[in-house]
């Protein structure tokens, strides 16, 4: 969900966007401050991510511009320069993956059931764009059919591409071949954000292996249960793995912000980055006018940085925004905390895992008792991962946690008919791996 659409965590105007910053301290303050916005937790959004492919041939690769036809004034600048990017229907911004992957997100909402009714509303709409093209969206969270292929040419996903080749082969299968659901929560209020927090993480691995749906990878099966989670932790290790759990969320995620690699360095027209260059340690002036010269596309003294700040040695605060939003760990603070794990779903799919993540989360003491379920399971990400719920702990974990949402959606306004369909469904997916795996 895009942070303007749920808590901006922008540049302030105590921290104006051009401003350069002066010290790796300074900017792991600023991150601390604006990642983990404090309050009672109210409002709760949903991003919805596809793999797109023809209706005809599901192996066939995807084309830029017929994509640009199928979304039409709903087209992102990074597919269309220009494009109005106009709202679905009900609100939602559609945007495009480096791959093609397409993705809505719309305005968070206080009410569940309102977000689940506009979200699927523009679902649908979103559908029937790419129907009227002769595409439609993917099942899973990992292409199971075609290998990686670029098709957004903007310097952001170049530049990162290049990077994250140079670290295996994992990240460009996750730009390129991966598609998740995001359910994003408020991070509460200061004495309720490390429970938040700790839960969301300790919830992951069972539910990695409840809703893992990404087995095959270009037409072969690669052991994973959910070979989406493998190329998304595999991409930038460690940063892009869970982090530890100890000490204050907000401190602990500024200094991993400083210690990630800077993957776009936004100056002129290639937004490389030097090999090796942190955030903190370009804050700290590692870099100089010098350091910029000779880069394909690169005047220091231009002007020219990609946003409009003034060139130098030091980050800005723009700079420093958008570093965060190259950052792909399970779960994301920007403001708010948006959860990354989980394997796009084909259909309503997702209803199910947003409504169980939002019941689970409705309440203190629910999220107490949640943890508690949780915790056979937890810090069992890899094992979740490769075996799904063939994992004995994960699968306990899963059922658990499966049978304390469905007997709390009442407290999220979800109606009798939905509890009772998603409580099928759950309780479905985890009885039936119990019997399969007890015969």
């Amino acid at each position: 969900m895009a942070a303007d659409r749920f808590v901006d965590v922008t540049a302030s105007r105590e921290f104006p966007a051009t401003t350069p910053i002066g010290s790796r301290v300074e900017a792991e303050g600023y991150v601390a401050m604006v990642c983990f916005k404090h309050g009672p937790p109210q409002l709760h959004g949903v991003e919805l991510e596809w793999t797109v492919h023809h209706a005809d041939d599901l192996h066939r690769p995807l084309d830029a511009a017929q994509l640009s036809n199928a979304l039409g004034v709903h087209a992102p600048a990074t597919l269309v320069r220009g494009s109005p990017q106009l709202p679905l229907n009900r609100g939602s911004l559609v945007t495009v993956e480096p791959g093609g992957q397409v993705e809505i997100s719309g305005p968070a909402s206080a009410s569940v059931p309102r977000l689940i009714e506009d979200t699927a509303a523009d679902a649908a709409e979103l559908t029937s764009l790419l129907a009227a093209e002769g595409l439609r969206p993917g099942q899973f969270g990992l292409d199971a059919f075609r290998p990686p292929r670029r098709i957004l040419t903007v310097p952001r996903y170049a530049a990162m591409e290049r990077a994250f080749a140079q670290l295996g082969p994992h990240g460009p299968r996750m730009m390129c071949s991966t598609a998740g659901l995001q359910v994003c929560l408020d991070a509460g209020e200061a004495d309720q954000t490390a429970l938040r927090w700790r839960a969301l993480h300790d919830f992951g691995p069972a539910l990695v292996g409840l809703f893992a749906n990404s087995r095959r990878r270009e037409g072969s099966d690669t052991g994973w249960a959910s070979a989406r989670t493998e190329a998304t932790f595999g991409t930038c290790a460690p940063f892009t793995e869970p982090p530890p759990l100890d000490g204050d969320p907000a401190e602990a995620w500024a200094r991993t912000a400083m210690d990630a690699p800077v993957l776009c360095l936004r100056r002129g027209d290639n937004w490389d980055a030097p090999p090796g260059l942190t955030f903190g340690a370009w804050a700290d002036g590692a870099l100089d006018g010098s350091n910029l010269a000779g880069r394909p596309g690169a005047n220091p003294g231009d002007g020219n940085t990609g946003d409009g700040e003034p060139p130098g040695d030091r980050p800005t605060y723009a700079d420093l925004d958008y570093h965060l939003s190259t950052l792909f760990p399970p779960v994301r603070p920007r403001g708010y905390l948006e959860v990354r794990y989980l394997d796009a779903q084909s259909g309503d799919g997702w209803i199910a895992p947003t409504l169980l993540l939002s019941a689970l989360m409705s309440d203190p003491a629910v999220t107490d008792q949640a943890l508690a379920a949780a915790a056979p399971a937890a810090g069992r990400w890899f094992p979740a991962a490769r075996e799904g719920l063939d994992d004995k702990p994960v699968l306990q974990a899963a059922r658990d946690l499966v049978a304390l949402a469905t007997t709390n959606l009442s407290r999220i306004g979800v109606d009798q008919d939905l509890i009772t369909e998603v409580g099928d469904r759950l309780h479905c997916i985890v009885d039936d791996t119990h019997r399969r795996r007890a015969s």
